[in-house]
Protein backbone atom coordinates (compact mmCIF):
# COMPACT_ATOMS: atom_id res chain seq x y z
CA UNK A 1 0.00 0.00 0.00
CA UNK A 2 1.24 3.25 -0.89
CA UNK A 3 0.81 6.04 1.33
CA UNK A 4 0.27 9.75 1.12
CA UNK A 5 3.66 11.31 1.86
CA UNK A 6 2.77 14.74 0.49
CA UNK A 7 1.16 17.77 2.52
CA UNK A 8 -2.02 17.85 0.03
CA UNK A 9 -2.92 21.69 0.05
CA UNK A 10 -3.64 21.17 -3.78
CA UNK A 11 -6.97 20.48 -5.60
CA UNK A 12 -5.18 19.16 -8.52
CA UNK A 13 -7.10 17.47 -11.21
CA UNK A 14 -6.38 13.80 -11.93
CA UNK A 15 -4.15 14.14 -15.04
CA UNK A 16 -0.36 13.23 -15.24
CA UNK A 17 1.52 15.18 -17.80
CA UNK A 18 4.65 13.73 -18.89
CA UNK A 19 5.96 15.95 -22.83
CA UNK A 20 4.64 19.41 -23.90
CA UNK A 21 5.92 20.70 -27.22
CA UNK A 22 4.58 24.35 -28.53
CA UNK A 23 0.78 24.91 -28.01
CA UNK A 24 0.42 21.17 -26.80
CA UNK A 25 0.96 18.73 -23.56
CA UNK A 26 0.72 15.27 -23.36
CA UNK A 27 -0.61 12.75 -20.75
CA UNK A 28 1.25 9.34 -19.66
CA UNK A 29 -1.20 7.91 -22.15
CA UNK A 30 -0.16 9.80 -24.91
CA UNK A 31 -3.08 11.89 -25.24
CA UNK A 32 -2.55 15.44 -26.81
CA UNK A 33 -4.17 18.71 -24.94
CA UNK A 34 -4.17 22.05 -26.28
CA UNK A 35 -2.50 24.26 -23.65
CA UNK A 36 -4.74 27.68 -23.07
CA UNK A 37 -3.76 27.95 -19.54
CA UNK A 38 0.32 27.38 -19.67
CA UNK A 39 0.01 26.62 -16.19
CA UNK A 40 -0.92 29.83 -14.64
CA UNK A 41 0.49 31.99 -17.19
CA UNK A 42 4.06 30.69 -16.44
CA UNK A 43 4.34 29.16 -20.15
CA UNK A 44 5.29 32.59 -22.33
CA UNK A 45 7.07 31.22 -25.23
CA UNK A 46 5.91 27.60 -25.77
CA UNK A 47 6.80 24.34 -24.30
CA UNK A 48 10.24 23.09 -25.30
CA UNK A 49 10.98 26.05 -27.20
CA UNK A 50 14.44 25.01 -29.12
CA UNK A 51 16.31 27.90 -27.97
CA UNK A 52 15.06 27.96 -24.86
CA UNK A 53 16.17 24.12 -24.48
CA UNK A 54 19.51 24.61 -26.04
CA UNK A 55 20.39 27.92 -23.59
CA UNK A 56 19.62 25.04 -20.88
CA UNK A 57 21.55 22.32 -21.88
CA UNK A 58 24.24 24.60 -22.92
CA UNK A 59 24.42 26.07 -19.52
CA UNK A 60 24.11 22.73 -17.88
CA UNK A 61 27.09 21.69 -19.66
CA UNK A 62 29.03 24.44 -17.88
CA UNK A 63 28.18 25.36 -14.60
CA UNK A 64 24.53 24.61 -13.00
CA UNK A 65 25.18 26.84 -9.43
CA UNK A 66 27.37 28.84 -7.77
CA UNK A 67 25.64 31.77 -4.98
CA UNK A 68 26.20 35.48 -5.27
CA UNK A 69 29.58 34.55 -3.55
CA UNK A 70 30.82 35.29 -6.70
CA UNK A 71 29.94 36.98 -10.28
CA UNK A 72 27.73 35.92 -12.38
CA UNK A 73 28.01 38.06 -15.33
CA UNK A 74 24.76 36.77 -17.22
CA UNK A 75 22.91 38.77 -14.43
CA UNK A 76 23.95 41.52 -15.74
CA UNK A 77 23.21 40.78 -19.35
CA UNK A 78 19.61 39.68 -18.49
CA UNK A 79 19.21 43.47 -17.10
CA UNK A 80 20.45 45.17 -19.92
CA UNK A 81 18.04 42.80 -21.87
CA UNK A 82 14.92 43.05 -20.37
CA UNK A 83 15.43 46.98 -19.59
CA UNK A 84 15.74 47.28 -23.23
CA UNK A 85 12.70 45.50 -23.81
CA UNK A 86 10.40 46.44 -21.69
CA UNK A 87 11.64 50.26 -22.43
CA UNK A 88 12.90 50.71 -19.15
CA UNK A 89 16.25 51.44 -19.78
CA UNK A 90 17.21 53.54 -17.14
CA UNK A 91 15.82 51.15 -14.10
CA UNK A 92 17.84 48.68 -12.02
CA UNK A 93 17.10 44.71 -11.48
CA UNK A 94 17.06 42.59 -8.11
CA UNK A 95 16.88 38.79 -9.07
CA UNK A 96 15.00 36.43 -6.82
CA UNK A 97 13.09 32.91 -7.65
CA UNK A 98 9.28 33.57 -7.63
CA UNK A 99 6.55 36.06 -7.91
CA UNK A 100 6.13 35.96 -3.69
CA UNK A 101 9.68 37.05 -2.97
CA UNK A 102 9.28 39.95 -5.75
CA UNK A 103 6.72 41.41 -3.78
CA UNK A 104 8.39 40.71 -0.24
CA UNK A 105 11.64 42.61 -1.87
CA UNK A 106 9.60 45.58 -3.67
CA UNK A 107 7.76 46.10 -0.21
CA UNK A 108 11.18 45.84 1.74
CA UNK A 109 12.68 48.41 -0.97
CA UNK A 110 9.24 50.88 -0.56
CA UNK A 111 9.90 50.90 3.35
CA UNK A 112 13.82 51.00 3.36
CA UNK A 113 13.34 53.85 1.20
CA UNK A 114 10.74 56.29 3.22
CA UNK A 115 11.00 54.35 6.27
CA UNK A 116 6.98 53.94 6.92
CA UNK A 117 5.28 50.19 6.60
CA UNK A 118 1.68 50.80 6.12
CA UNK A 119 0.39 49.61 2.57
CA UNK A 120 -3.00 50.78 0.48
CA UNK A 121 -3.44 47.18 -1.68
CA UNK A 122 -6.78 46.97 -3.44
CA UNK A 123 -10.09 44.61 -2.80
CA UNK A 124 -9.69 41.73 -5.08
CA UNK A 125 -5.50 41.52 -4.63
CA UNK A 126 -3.48 38.36 -4.98
CA UNK A 127 0.46 39.12 -4.61
CA UNK A 128 1.23 36.11 -2.95
CA UNK A 129 1.93 33.32 -0.68
CA UNK A 130 4.91 34.58 2.05
CA UNK A 131 4.39 36.82 5.06
CA UNK A 132 4.36 40.28 3.63
CA UNK A 133 2.66 39.53 0.15
CA UNK A 134 -0.06 37.15 2.10
CA UNK A 135 -1.11 40.34 4.24
CA UNK A 136 -1.71 42.70 0.78
CA UNK A 137 -3.35 39.75 -0.55
CA UNK A 138 -7.62 40.00 -0.35
CA UNK A 139 -7.92 36.64 0.78
CA UNK A 140 -8.31 35.38 4.02
CA UNK A 141 -8.38 32.24 3.36
CA UNK A 142 -4.73 31.94 3.17
CA UNK A 143 -3.97 34.62 5.92
CA UNK A 144 -2.15 32.70 8.76
CA UNK A 145 -2.56 34.94 12.36
CA UNK A 146 1.19 35.16 11.60
CA UNK A 147 0.63 36.83 8.32
CA UNK A 148 -2.50 39.34 9.79
CA UNK A 149 0.24 41.63 11.98
CA UNK A 150 0.80 43.79 8.37
CA UNK A 151 -0.72 47.31 8.53
CA UNK A 152 -2.53 47.03 5.72
CA UNK A 153 -5.96 48.95 3.85
CA UNK A 154 -7.81 47.34 1.18
CA UNK A 155 -9.51 49.88 -1.09
CA UNK A 156 -11.95 49.59 -4.35
CA UNK A 157 -10.95 50.26 -7.42
CA UNK A 158 -12.46 53.35 -9.08
CA UNK A 159 -12.68 54.66 -5.67
CA UNK A 160 -10.18 57.52 -5.72
CA UNK A 161 -11.82 59.46 -2.96
CA UNK A 162 -11.01 57.12 -0.02
CA UNK A 163 -7.13 56.39 -1.92
CA UNK A 164 -6.50 60.08 -1.28
CA UNK A 165 -8.18 60.07 2.16
CA UNK A 166 -5.55 57.43 2.89
CA UNK A 167 -2.66 59.31 1.23
CA UNK A 168 -3.24 62.95 3.32
CA UNK A 169 -2.38 61.39 5.98
CA UNK A 170 1.14 60.70 4.69
CA UNK A 171 1.41 57.70 7.03
CA UNK A 172 1.43 55.25 3.58
CA UNK A 173 4.99 53.34 3.12
CA UNK A 174 3.46 52.26 -0.50
CA UNK A 175 0.30 51.94 -2.76
CA UNK A 176 0.37 48.54 -4.62
CA UNK A 177 -2.06 46.79 -7.33
CA UNK A 178 -2.03 44.48 -10.37
CA UNK A 179 -1.00 45.35 -13.43
CA UNK A 180 -4.66 43.55 -14.11
CA UNK A 181 -5.85 41.43 -11.44
CA UNK A 182 -5.82 37.67 -12.44
CA UNK A 183 -7.28 35.51 -9.76
CA UNK A 184 -10.10 37.07 -8.59
CA UNK A 185 -11.13 37.18 -12.55
CA UNK A 186 -9.58 39.40 -14.74
CA UNK A 187 -10.20 42.70 -13.56
CA UNK A 188 -8.51 46.16 -15.45
CA UNK A 189 -8.22 48.88 -13.14
CA UNK A 190 -8.42 51.21 -16.03
CA UNK A 191 -5.57 53.42 -17.55
CA UNK A 192 -7.48 57.02 -15.59
CA UNK A 193 -7.06 54.93 -12.64
CA UNK A 194 -3.82 53.81 -12.79
CA UNK A 195 -2.63 57.45 -13.69
CA UNK A 196 -4.77 58.97 -11.05
CA UNK A 197 -3.22 57.24 -7.83
CA UNK A 198 0.56 57.83 -9.54
CA UNK A 199 -0.12 61.24 -9.37
CA UNK A 200 -1.50 60.79 -5.96
CA UNK A 201 1.49 58.92 -5.04
CA UNK A 202 3.86 61.48 -6.18
CA UNK A 203 2.02 64.38 -4.87
CA UNK A 204 1.98 62.28 -1.49
CA UNK A 205 5.28 60.93 -1.52
CA UNK A 206 3.90 57.24 -1.47
CA UNK A 207 5.78 54.76 -3.45
CA UNK A 208 4.06 53.30 -6.36
CA UNK A 209 4.38 49.30 -7.14
CA UNK A 210 2.64 47.72 -9.56
CA UNK A 211 2.89 43.83 -9.87
CA UNK A 212 3.10 42.69 -12.84
CA UNK A 213 3.97 38.75 -11.86
CA UNK A 214 1.00 37.29 -13.77
CA UNK A 215 -0.26 40.71 -16.63
CA UNK A 216 3.60 41.16 -17.84
CA UNK A 217 6.18 39.92 -19.79
CA UNK A 218 4.01 40.58 -23.24
CA UNK A 219 0.45 38.91 -21.86
CA UNK A 220 -1.47 41.81 -22.95
CA UNK A 221 0.94 42.64 -25.96
CA UNK A 222 2.51 45.62 -24.22
CA UNK A 223 5.14 44.18 -22.44
CA UNK A 224 3.70 45.44 -18.91
CA UNK A 225 0.08 45.70 -18.94
CA UNK A 226 0.05 49.37 -17.12
CA UNK A 227 2.59 50.73 -20.29
CA UNK A 228 -0.87 51.33 -22.09
CA UNK A 229 -1.38 53.84 -19.07
CA UNK A 230 1.72 55.70 -19.84
CA UNK A 231 2.83 55.65 -16.16
CA UNK A 232 5.79 55.06 -14.59
CA UNK A 233 5.92 53.00 -11.75
CA UNK A 234 8.46 53.10 -9.18
CA UNK A 235 8.97 49.60 -8.40
CA UNK A 236 7.80 46.40 -10.78
CA UNK A 237 6.84 42.84 -9.79
CA UNK A 238 7.41 40.27 -12.63
CA UNK A 239 8.17 36.39 -12.13
CA UNK A 240 6.08 33.42 -13.80
CA UNK A 241 6.51 34.25 -17.68
CA UNK A 242 10.08 35.49 -17.43
CA UNK A 243 11.73 31.91 -17.15
CA UNK A 244 8.88 29.95 -19.10
CA UNK A 245 8.54 27.63 -16.68
CA UNK A 246 12.14 27.82 -14.90
CA UNK A 247 12.20 30.08 -11.31
CA UNK A 248 12.83 33.15 -11.27
CA UNK A 249 11.13 36.16 -10.21
CA UNK A 250 12.57 40.14 -10.26
CA UNK A 251 12.00 43.57 -8.97
CA UNK A 252 12.77 46.77 -11.70
CA UNK A 253 13.65 49.64 -9.35
CA UNK A 254 13.20 53.33 -10.08
CA UNK A 255 17.13 54.67 -10.04
CA UNK A 256 16.12 56.81 -7.55
CA UNK A 257 15.99 54.28 -4.85
CA UNK A 258 19.54 54.14 -3.08
CA UNK A 259 20.60 50.39 -2.56
CA UNK A 260 23.53 49.18 0.22
CA UNK A 261 25.41 46.00 0.97
CA UNK A 262 23.00 43.19 2.52
CA UNK A 263 19.92 45.74 2.15
CA UNK A 264 18.76 42.26 0.25
CA UNK A 265 19.68 38.91 -0.52
CA UNK A 266 19.09 35.24 -1.99
CA UNK A 267 21.11 32.33 -2.27
CA UNK A 268 19.55 31.12 -5.29
CA UNK A 269 18.40 34.23 -6.94
CA UNK A 270 19.89 35.25 -10.41
CA UNK A 271 22.01 31.37 -10.70
CA UNK A 272 22.93 30.27 -13.80
CA UNK A 273 20.33 28.41 -15.39
CA UNK A 274 17.71 31.35 -14.36
CA UNK A 275 19.46 33.25 -15.72
CA UNK A 276 20.19 32.13 -19.30
CA UNK A 277 16.47 30.84 -19.01
CA UNK A 278 15.19 34.22 -18.87
CA UNK A 279 17.59 35.45 -21.39
CA UNK A 280 16.63 32.97 -23.57
CA UNK A 281 12.71 34.11 -22.94
CA UNK A 282 14.00 37.44 -23.70
CA UNK A 283 15.84 37.04 -26.61
CA UNK A 284 12.36 35.02 -27.96
CA UNK A 285 10.17 37.48 -27.70
CA UNK A 286 11.75 40.48 -29.21
CA UNK A 287 13.62 38.17 -32.54
CA UNK A 288 9.78 36.86 -33.12
CA UNK A 289 7.96 40.24 -32.53
CA UNK A 290 5.92 38.56 -29.91
CA UNK A 291 4.41 41.61 -28.59
CA UNK A 292 2.69 42.27 -32.04
CA UNK A 293 1.60 38.64 -32.15
CA UNK A 294 -0.01 38.91 -29.33
CA UNK A 295 -1.90 41.59 -30.76
CA UNK A 296 -2.70 40.63 -33.83
CA UNK A 297 -3.87 37.20 -32.54
CA UNK A 298 -5.16 38.69 -29.60
CA UNK A 299 -7.64 40.43 -31.84
CA UNK A 300 -8.37 37.05 -33.83
CA UNK A 301 -9.23 35.53 -30.54
CA UNK A 302 -11.04 38.49 -29.27
CA UNK A 303 -13.23 38.58 -32.91
CA UNK A 304 -13.68 34.74 -32.31
CA UNK A 305 -14.95 35.02 -28.77
CA UNK A 306 -17.29 38.08 -29.27
CA UNK A 307 -19.73 36.22 -32.02
CA UNK A 308 -20.26 33.12 -29.24
CA UNK A 309 -23.45 34.34 -27.26
CA UNK A 310 -23.24 32.46 -24.10
CA UNK A 311 -20.39 34.51 -23.01
CA UNK A 312 -21.56 37.34 -20.83
CA UNK A 313 -18.56 39.49 -20.99
CA UNK A 314 -15.07 39.17 -22.27
CA UNK A 315 -12.39 41.09 -19.76
CA UNK A 316 -9.00 41.58 -20.57
CA UNK A 317 -6.32 41.58 -23.42
CA UNK A 318 -4.22 40.10 -25.25
CA UNK A 319 -3.70 36.55 -23.98
CA UNK A 320 -5.01 36.92 -20.52
CA UNK A 321 -8.60 36.79 -21.11
CA UNK A 322 -10.77 36.46 -18.46
CA UNK A 323 -14.12 35.08 -20.19
CA UNK A 324 -17.67 35.77 -17.57
CA UNK A 325 -21.14 33.48 -18.41
CA UNK A 326 -24.16 33.41 -16.41
CA UNK A 327 -23.62 30.44 -14.90
CA UNK A 328 -20.79 28.93 -12.66
CA UNK A 329 -17.97 27.52 -15.27
CA UNK A 330 -16.99 24.39 -12.99
CA UNK A 331 -18.39 21.92 -15.55
CA UNK A 332 -17.58 24.18 -18.20
CA UNK A 333 -13.79 23.98 -17.06
CA UNK A 334 -14.05 20.15 -16.46
CA UNK A 335 -16.12 19.14 -20.28
CA UNK A 336 -12.92 21.33 -22.00
CA UNK A 337 -10.30 19.71 -20.35
CA UNK A 338 -11.72 15.87 -20.06
CA UNK A 339 -13.42 15.79 -23.11
CA UNK A 340 -12.24 18.57 -25.53
CA UNK A 341 -8.87 18.02 -24.15
CA UNK A 342 -7.78 21.60 -23.81
CA UNK A 343 -6.11 23.34 -20.43
CA UNK A 344 -8.01 26.89 -19.77
CA UNK A 345 -8.54 27.95 -15.40
CA UNK A 346 -10.63 28.71 -13.08
CA UNK A 347 -10.97 32.16 -10.91
CA UNK A 348 -11.95 33.13 -7.46
CA UNK A 349 -15.31 34.19 -8.93
CA UNK A 350 -17.41 31.04 -10.41
CA UNK A 351 -18.78 32.52 -13.27
CA UNK A 352 -15.16 33.21 -14.81
CA UNK A 353 -13.13 31.10 -17.00
CA UNK A 354 -9.34 32.11 -17.59
CA UNK A 355 -7.52 32.08 -20.73
CA UNK A 356 -3.44 32.47 -20.45
CA UNK A 357 -2.00 30.69 -23.90
CA UNK A 358 1.40 31.30 -24.83
CA UNK A 359 2.18 34.35 -26.81
CA UNK A 360 3.19 32.70 -30.02
CA UNK A 361 -0.53 31.60 -30.25
CA UNK A 362 -1.26 30.89 -34.19
CA UNK A 363 -4.69 31.84 -35.61
CA UNK A 364 -4.87 27.96 -36.70
CA UNK A 365 -5.17 27.30 -32.59
CA UNK A 366 -7.06 29.97 -32.27
CA UNK A 367 -9.82 28.48 -34.81
CA UNK A 368 -9.44 25.11 -33.03
CA UNK A 369 -9.83 26.43 -29.63
CA UNK A 370 -13.08 27.82 -30.59
CA UNK A 371 -14.44 25.25 -32.01
CA UNK A 372 -13.63 23.21 -28.91
CA UNK A 373 -15.43 25.88 -26.82
CA UNK A 374 -18.43 26.17 -28.61
CA UNK A 375 -18.77 22.05 -28.58
CA UNK A 376 -18.21 22.63 -24.83
CA UNK A 377 -20.96 25.00 -24.66
CA UNK A 378 -23.39 22.81 -26.65
CA UNK A 379 -22.75 19.14 -24.76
Amino acid sequence: MIHQRLFNVYNSIPIELIKGSGFHLFDENGQRYLDFYGGHAVVSIGHLHSHYIKALQDQINKITFYSNYVNISNQERLSELLCDVSGYEDYKLFLCNSGTESIENALKIASFHNRKKKIIAFKGSFHGRTSGSTSITDNTKILAPFNSKHEVVFLNYKDLLSVEKELRKRNVCALITEGIQGISGIIDPGDFFLREIQNMCRYYETVFILDEIQSGYGRTGDFFAHQRSGVNPDLISLAKGMGNGFPIGGVLINPKFEEFNGMLGSTFGGNYLACVAAISVLEVIKNENLLKNVKIIGEELLKHLQDIPHIEEIRGRGFMIGLRFNFPVKKLIEVLINQEKVFVGFSYDPYVLRLFPPLNLTKDNVKLFIKKLVRSLES
